[in-house]
């Protein structure tokens, strides 16, 4: 079928249709046939479109018509507004980094890598044989299919020490991101109205997961190195606290990876406290100069709650996390999974072992190693060349962002708003902060597309930081 010729018709058409008055009958298929020497088939193909966009219908035995333009009438929802009455709770709104925006700026804002860094091949072809299997048609079982269940499991227990016992598969949950995942958790471990600690900064998903749930956050001070122990302890003692929330890996947005003394100290006040580390391991695919290792890796006691998600490294439209959880603990997380969604599609399971289990996928991540490298380098390059007022407290081992500080007299919401109208979409930090912001910050993702317009993306922003 020759698609340009289909539209050609349309093009025609549409400008008919607005000659014509409501009701007028369009040419028969045979004269629009002998008219623009194309296929009966194509002719239809063009009619349906029209009728899609509203401007046609067609009436069985009498033909085609001009469908007649309603008057659009405004609707009154007012009554909406008693029968909802306040909201019991406000949930901040969605992340400046979940934003799409078009291709002709330099995006520095999304939470997301560029398409370039993903496993495209294998994730095309693992869909491809998803969809051929039993996953299309059956419901998996509900804390996951069995195999990826032991993959989450083995994974963790490659990185445990000699003396601790592994995770095995039935702690796993497999959940439909790592979003969901963190409701869940907060929900059955923490519960509404009770205290739940957590790092400041920290990643906005985690606060709008908290806010949803009404779990109260008591922020802990963390730096470029991770929290710090002594206002943990103080913060448990404090509150009575039984969970607090890390990314001890690459944290998003500061980049910071804990040391393995920290991990030891952390562990032990959470033991201390009889609480639950909540480690959620967002960039485990995503080390550049480090390995990440994750603090779960050293309990097999049940206080450390470990999430992992695929959605990030392997596709945005597979989003599928592993939640690993032992005792009483898992359970709950299990039965609160289920009250939300049932299952997770086993076509997106299946297609996520796929991937992950494919010889290739290893070498997936080793190239992307170096891609990330450069990025980072680059843009790090660039911002102290062009900003120089700015500060990287400490350039990320790993991870997809930086986290800028900027001169305490930056107007932070108008500085957003200049360099987007100079096509630069970067995002204010004040979201990561579960309280007040402690400074003037920018998050900036260096995974994004475009790696060689940073240099320009850099420039715009310290114009308008020197401006400020």
């Amino acid at each position: 079928m020759n698609h340009s010729s289909s539209d050609a018709i349309v093009t025609a058409l549409r400008e008919w249709i607005t000659a014509a008055p409501a009701g007028a009958q369009l040419p028969s298929t045979r004269a629009l046939v002998a008219e623009h020497r194309v296929s009966p088939v194509t002719v239809q193909k063009a009619l349906r479109v029209l009728a899609a966009q509203g401007l046609v219908e067609s009436r069985p035995g009498a033909g085609t018509f001009v469908r007649a333009i309603r008057a659009a009438r405004p609707h009154d929802y007012g009554w909406q507004t008693a029968a909802l009455g306040s909201p019991q709770q406000r949930l901040p709104g969605l992340s400046a980094a979940m934003r799409t925006t078009p291709n002709d700026v330099i995006a520095l804002h999304s939470g997301y890598p560029d398409r370039e860094l993903l496993p495209e091949r294998l994730v095309r072809a693992a869909l491809t044989r998803a969809a051929r299997g039993e996953a299309a048609l059956g419901r998996p079982p509900a804390a996951g299919l069995p195999e990826l269940q032991t993959w989450f499991a083995a994974e963790l227990g490659t990185s445990m020490p000699p003396g601790l016992a592994p995770p095995s598969a039935s702690d796993v949950v497999v959940l439909p991101g790592s979003q969901i995942g963190l409701s869940t958790v907060f929900r059955a471990l923490v519960g509404p109205g009770n205290p739940l600690l957590i790092e400041s900064p920290s990643y906005w998903g985690a606060i709008l997961a908290a806010a949803q749930v009404g779990v109260d956050l008591v922020p802990v001070p963390s730096g470029p190195h991770g929290p710090d122990p002594d206002e943990l302890d103080r913060a448990f003692a404090q509150t009575g606290a039984r969970a607090f929330y890390a990314q001890p890996n690459f944290a998003n947005p500061s980049g910071a990876q804990w040391s393995p003394d920290l991990v030891e100290t952390v562990l032990g006040i959470v033991r201390e406290h009889g609480a639950f580390l909540v480690e959620d391991d967002w960039a485990h695919d995503f080390g550049i100069t480090a390995d990440p290792v994750p603090v779960a890796s050293r309990d097999d006691h049940g206080h450390v709650v470990y999430l992992r998600s695929l959605t990030k490294s392997v596709s945005p439209a597979i989003r599928i996390a592993g939640l690993i959880a032992r005792g009483p603990a898992r359970d709950r997380i299990l039965a609160d999974a289920q009250a939300q969604a049932m299952y997770v599609s086993g076509v997106l399971q299946a297609a996520a072992l796929d991937v992950v289990t494919q010889p290739s996928w290893r070498t997936h991540l080793r190239a992307l190693r170096g891609q990330l490298a450069a990025r980072r380098d680059l843009l790090v390059d660039a911002l102290r060349e062009h900003v120089p007022t700015a500060h990287l407290d400490a350039v990320p081992q790993g991870g997809l962002n930086l986290w800028l500080r900027l001169p305490e007299s930056t107007d932070l919401p108008r500085l957003v708003r200049d360099c987007e109208a100079e096509r630069v979409i970067v995002t204010a930090g004040d979201e990561w902060f579960p309280a007040e912001p402690a400074g003037r910050y920018l998050r900036l993702n260096y995974s994004g597309p475009n790696p060689g317009a940073f240099p320009d993306a850099a420039r715009v922003i310290g114009t308008h930081v020197a401006a400020g």
